[in-house]
């Protein structure tokens, strides 16, 4: 059937800023929403508050709003723009709680809006875990025995039902969001109290235990003309018990008899026509017994989930993008495949290769903290590896992860077999090592609950290991080498192994000529042509990389999203494809990050989805030959590879290299005649000790070549020095660390820049709300600055130029100044993009990453079309923001994890941000903190607690209290 024409505006809601459990796979799922429907003739009005993204863009969407995503914005929006539609399916859990509130207060109905894509009814019975269950019983699929609780008193009467331990799953959260696993009472009374208070609905489901089952999702797609298609099947390495986000995942399903299979792919069908499921993507998770095959249904998302973003790279397959194309009435067999331009839609993908998730966490940042694993979702990032088997693919992921697992040989079988027993990260290193140890592969199984199929591929890995070990590389035969790659090993990898340097094993490949060559992801096992460079490494005969009749340009991509580097460099790694492209050039893209825009097929010319490490780098050099690397853009991963890899278009590795090494940065500062806060470089403990005694306290300890603030500290005495000391010389490794002085009661900014090695261009520059000593990306700020005099103002802007001018750079450039008593002190530069590109962009209007690209490919600032700047009441020149102010504020992670203190510091904590706009600083700051989740009070009393030394400052109290 034909598209609708009933309707011409369709309003799409984001998901908001990036959180554990809904990151920016909703950011890729809303922008091909977006686009798809725009492309379709349809006007697009977006509602998100994350200014980071792609999605609000203004290329993206017709109108888009930065907006809260509350119940009072999102009816000013619809009242404003009187959509005919609303799409609520694309973005997560917080844009499909958001259309259900509009639907329940009545805005819907008001205005006329017709909900699209899924139906009240249909998210409330798929949601609503006493009616799902219901369901899923009156169609004859297995559940697990459970009851549904509002009350700590009911739950608790639960218990002989269900028994111990026992499953918590609230309803109308995300990422396991409020449950989890009870193993005694007071367990499952914490549990249950948490569940219920952050349930939308004050409602938690008590699910009897089924610990140790195999866990599956399967990803569907449903039209109007009840077309069911299957696009892919997910397995989890981990057995029940494990949130799916935060184990290993693997695609398509391994395990499973084809009896199996078909039996689930029954069952996910019969789940989405019960449920009602008109159009579109859902997910159905299954957990099957591994004794004797028994299926029960666990729970399905009626919507575009977190697996989706995983399922459509893992093959090719659009799933947001053709989820929006049927929910204003196409069919499945009237969309056309992109990749082959041959097949429909209704096709099923078909693999030829494995495909390996792996999660990333960040417990080291939240000091104290749990890192078991359970059913509440703890991971910030993943990564996705592609090979022609499981192990190719498992160890490519591994790779992806940046320095691999840990070490664990060092552990004892009594602390080996607790990491094999209890989930942790820790898990997966312990299972290679026990295998190392020729430990039984029944006693892991039983301890694990991991299949047993996994732990043979496993072992065929220690068996390649064990054949290597202890020989000289120029002892083993090609065909050694050869299986050795083929399985998957990193060249770093079979270094270690065998005593040599990464190098001599490259060289020794070479002169093999054991080369890796590319296949195409291709949704349909190779049986029609891929039109679409969607490319991965392995070691076979034929390369299907194919030709660029233009000069190829490499961007490199960010990795894994975490901590300090997530949605903003794949933003601006977006961009600068873009602007590639439009050069007339050939965009080559490498990235290993399943969640994001950067990895869509579509987005650039050509994608390598490849660990960004230097081995696969290099190899993507010696098949592109390109005319040169962007790598300013996806923050510090990139970064490590600049002196190992060329040519390197924009800011050269030395001048990267001069801002990251704290020593030959303090030395540029000197030379410019730059002020710096007082500090030593000391590269041991008695060396540290000096410094310390010399500066006095408090003083601030810095590692080199570190993200996010990592092991950075305000030490206030010697007892904070000692505790600060190890972790900051340990994560310098052979680099200096900083001691220098922590300029108390400064007020801290940050400046971004465009320069073309000559001129420079100030783009913006950012006020902190937050106090000095909290990281930038801990700290609210905003835009103008509403307490920088012009004099500082026009030291910050000296500054900015001298440094990069000195520097050479060219793009990007990040600096971050602190104002104390009225004197500019420069804290750190940053020749690259920085976390705060996309928010000074979308503030300014400028798009700063596709400038700096187009710097990079040789322009002038002169050439470029950049506005000219406005000069103020105190003649201070200003970007023209039409009056407003624009905030951007953090979103901390604090509900997933147990921490004694959340006192903010230098090292970052926060996953993501929201923007307020306001025509005051008081509107903005209102809107940012609300965006961010904050409920600010309307009344009441308020209490102020001021240190001594900040009494003096504070003047319009009528009556302090000290």
């Amino acid at each position: 059937m034909p598209k609708r024409t009933d309707i011409e505006t369709i309003m799409v809601i984001g998901s908001g800023p990036i959180i554990i459990g809904q990151a920016c796979e909703f950011d890729y799922s809303g922008t091909q929403a977006c686009k798809a429907l725009r492309k379709l003739g349809y006007r697009v009005v977006l509602l998100n508050s994350n200014p980071a993204t792609i999605m609000t863009d203004p290329e993206v969407a017709d109108a888009t709003y930065v907006e809260p995503l509350s119940l009072d914005f999102a009816r000013q929006v619809i009242e404003r723009e009187r959509p005919d539609a609303l799409l609520p399916t694309v973005g997560g859990q917080t844009g499909l709680n958001l259309a259900m509130e509009l639907h329940n207060a009545g805005v819907l109905k008001e205005f006329e809006v017709e909900l699209i894509g899924a139906q009240p009814d249909v998210i409330e019975l798929a949601e609503d875990r006493q009616l799902f269950k219901e369901c899923m019983i009156e169609n004859n699929l297995g559940v697990p025995p459970s009851g549904v609780a509002t009350t700590l008193a009911e739950g608790e009467a639960l218990i002989d039902m269900v028994g111990l331990p026992a499953i918590i799953r609230p309803s109308f959260t995300l990422g396991g969001e409020g449950g989890g696993i009870a193993y005694n009472i007071d367990e499952f009374r914490d549990i249950v109290a948490r569940g219920l208070d952050l349930s939308p609905t004050g409602q938690v489901l008590v699910e009897q235990s089924v610990l140790g089952w195999k866990e599956y999702e399967l990803e569907l797609m449903r039209d109007h003309a009840d077309n069911v298609i299957i696009i892919c099947s997910i397995e989890n390495f981990d057995p029940m018990g494990v949130h799916t986000g935060d184990s290993i995942t693997v695609a398509p399903a391994q395990t499973l008899t084809d009896r199996e299979y078909q039996n689930l792919r029954d069952a996910a069908i019969l789940v989405m026509r019960a449920v009602g499921v008109e159009t579109g993507g859902s997910n159905v998770q299954f957990a099957v017994n591994p004794e004797n095959g028994d299926i029960i249904v666990i729970e399905m998302n009626p919507r575009v989930s977190r697996s989706s973003a995983l399922a459509s790279k893992a093959t090719g397959f659009p799933i947001a993008k053709i989820a929006a194309q049927l929910a204003v009435g196409l069919t499945l067999d009237e969309i056309p495949n992109d990749i082959t331009k041959m097949t429909p839609a209704c096709f099923e993908p078909t693999l030829d290769y494995v495909v390996v998730k792996i999660p990333r966490w960040n417990f080291e940042k939240f000091k104290g903290a749990s890192s078991v694993l359970g059913t509440q979702m703890k991971s910030v990032g993943e990564v996705m590896g592609i090979g022609r088997t499981f192990s190719e693919a498992l160890l490519k992921a591994i790779s992806s992860l940046e320095g691999g697992y840990k070490d664990a040989a060092q552990w004892d079988d009594d602390v080996l077999r607790e990491k094999l027993a209890i989930p942790t990260p820790d898990r997966m290193p312990a299972l290679f090592e026990s295998v190392r140890r020729g430990w039984d592969p029944t006693l892991i199984k039983d301890v694990t609950g991991i299949d047993r199929w996994f732990l043979h591929e496993i072992e065929g890995i220690i068996a390649v290991e064990n054949q290597l070990g202890g020989r000289f590389l120029s002892h083993l035969s090609p065909e050694e080498l050869r299986r050795a790659k083929r399985t998957g090993m990193p060249d770093a990898h079979l270094a270690k192994i065998l005593a040599t340097t990464e190098e001599a094993v490259a060289t020794r490949r070479r002169e093999d000529g054991l080369l890796p060559v590319y296949k195409r992801v291709d949704t349909c096992a190779a049986e029609f042509e891929s039109h679409t460079p969607y490319l991965y490494s392995t070691y076979e005969d034929e390369c299907e990389a194919g030709e660029s009749e233009t000069d190829r340009i490499i961007i490199l991509g960010n990795g894994p999203n975490r901590i300090g580097q997530g949605l903003e460099f794949d933003y601006c790694c977006c961009h600068a494809a873009f602007a590639v492209r439009d050069e007339g050039l050939t965009s080559v893209m490498v990235n290993c990050n399943p969640e994001t825009v950067s990895t869509d097929y579509d987005t650039s010319d050509k994608l390598y989805f490849e660990p960004v490490t230097l081995e696969h780098v290099r190899s993507i050099i010696e098949q592109e030959k390109p005319r040169g690397i962007i790598l300013q853009f996806g923050g510090q991963t990139p970064l490590k590879l600049s002196h190992e890899i060329g040519p390197i278009l924009g800011t050269t590795a030395d001048a990267i290299d001069l801002c990251e090494d704290r020593e030959r940065f303090n030395k540029l500062l000197n030379e410019l005649d730059i002020r710096q806060p007082e500090g030593a470089m000391p590269r041991n403990r008695e060396e540290a000790i000096v410094a310390a005694t010399r500066i006095g306290f408090p003083l601030l300890v810095r590692p080199s070549y570190v993200l996010g603030g990592r092991a950075m500290a305000i030490c206030y005495d010697e007892t904070d020095f000692d505790a600060a000391l190890d972790e900051a010389l340990e994560a310098s490794a052979s680099h200096p660390v900083l001691v220098d002085r922590f300029l108390v009661g400064a007020v801290e900014y940050d400046v971004d820049a465009l320069c073309d090695g000559k001129e420079v261009y100030v783009a913006g520059i950012m006020e902190h709300i937050e106090e000095a000593g909290v990281h930038s990306g801990d700290s609210a700020c905003v835009i103008p600055p509403v307490a920088l005099s012009a004099k500082n103002e026009a030291d910050m802007i000296e500054a900015t130029h001298k440094l990069a001018k000195r520097l050479g750079v060219v793009g990007l450039v990040n600096i971050q100044f602190a104002v104390q008593a009225g004197v500019v002190f420069v804290i750190e530069v940053n020749p690259r993009a920085s976390r705060t590109v996309p928010y000074v962009s979308k503030a300014t209007g400028v798009p700063l990453p596709r400038m700096a690209t187009l710097l990079c490919l040789g322009k002038k600032l002169s050439e470029l079309d950049l506005p000219t700047d406005t000069t103020d009441a105190e003649g201070r020149l200003r970007p023209n923001l039409g009056g407003r102010f624009y905030i951007k504020a953090p979103v901390f992670p604090w509900s997933r994890f147990t921490v004694k203190d959340v006192v903010l510091g230098p090292e970052m904590h926060s996953t993501g941000e929201v923007m307020g706009v306001g025509n005051s600083f008081g509107e903005a700051y209102a809107k940012a903190l609300m965006a961010a989740g904050q409920k600010l009070p309307r009344e009441g009393g308020v209490f102020l607690s001021l240190r001594d030394d900040a009494k003096p400052f504070v003047k319009d109290l009528a009556e302090p209290v000290w």
